[in-house]
């Protein structure tokens, strides 16, 4: 399989990561409407999240006192780059990809993981109480699903027989995991809004912490941090669609077409359940992770494998 070059893939990558975080601007926006009955209009769902960013980047940047300034800057720039590594790994297409390297689950699993230190280091960086709160939350929730959610995402390279994703992708031709691994797919979304800590999983920046690591961002900081969040978001999609949904295949529609489809959908339930779905406890998750959502990925993985005999 021949890959884009280096400064092709990087631009594709940007560009799906910021129509990816454009898009939840949009379609968050529309749902708050939506859910609290408000009046929906084109020009506050389209033009509102410009208009947000905007105020955002002539906002004075506040600080505070002996912070970690290089830290600080550095968290959502991280944050940023683990997104991109991880969407990198997602393929649109069968000749279309940024990168596959035949180890490709290992890569996007590896991303996920290090999504624990851009959050630790946005917490600890401006030496605030409510912000390192917020980070050693993070850090109990992160060690909480993290093997849930390899293990979901392992029992779909059983089928390959490779840790290659586009060909795990290619392993769904005759049947997509959703419906070989039935628990593999609510797992992988529990976890994946863990790891982007959004809706009812957003410990890290929560409001009864005034916002967490985030509460003392302000101007081009907190829209850069956001913006990481939600393009971490983006990437939990794709990966979501790519590995559980099919990917590109399905009838009539070109695959590329497919794959944004299958995305745009798994985001939309994401961003809904969010707004519906109360806040959980750390303490809660924590007991939920390791007595219920461990337990059910390992029987998922059980009977994957013993399908496959």
């Amino acid at each position: 399989m021949d890959y884009a070059s280096p400064p092709i893939a990087l631009i594709a990558v940007g560009l799906a990561m910021a129509a990816g975080v454009y898009l939840i601007a949009v379609l968050d926006r529309s749902i708050a409407v939506l859910v609290g009955a408000g009046r929906w209009t084109w020009r506050g769902a389209i033009v509102g999240p410009i208009r947000s960013a905007a105020l955002l980047l002539v906002q004075r940047r506040r600080t505070t006192e002996r912070p970690d300034s290089p830290g600080w800057t550095l968290a959502p720039a991280l944050l940023t780059g683990l997104a991109a590594v991880a969407l990198a790994m997602v393929p649109i297409g069968p000749d279309m990809a940024a990168a596959d390297p035949s180890t490709g689950f290992v890569v996007f699993s590896a991303a996920i993981v290090f999504v624990m230190i851009a959050v630790f280091l946005h917490g600890w960086s401006p030496n605030s109480a409510l912000a390192m709160h917020g980070a050693y939350r993070f850090g109990a929730q992160a060690l909480s699903f993290q093997i849930p959610f390899l293990l979901a995402m392992l029992a779909t390279a059983l089928p390959a027989e490779s840790l290659s994703i586009v060909d795990i992708v290619d392993a769904q031709e005759p049947l997509w995991n959703v419906v070989r691994q039935p628990l593999g797919l609510p797992l992988y979304l529990v976890v994946g809004v863990a790891v982007s800590f959004w809706g009812p999983l957003n410990l890290p920046d929560a409001s009864d912490l005034a916002g967490g690591t985030s509460v003392e961002d302000s101007g081009v900081a907190r829209l850069l941090w956001k913006s990481a969040r939600a393009a971490m978001l983006v990437a939990v999609a794709a990966m979501g669609a790519a590995g559980f949904l099919g990917g590109w295949w399905g009838p009539w529609l070109p695959g590329p077409v497919w794959m944004v489809i299958k995305a745009v959908a798994l985001l939309t339930l994401l961003l809904v359940a969010g707004h519906l779905l109360p806040r959980v406890r750390i303490q809660r998750f924590v007991v939920i992770a390791w007595v219920i959502l461990i337990p059910l990925a390992l029987v998922n993985i059980f009977v994957s494998g013993a399908l496959l005999l």
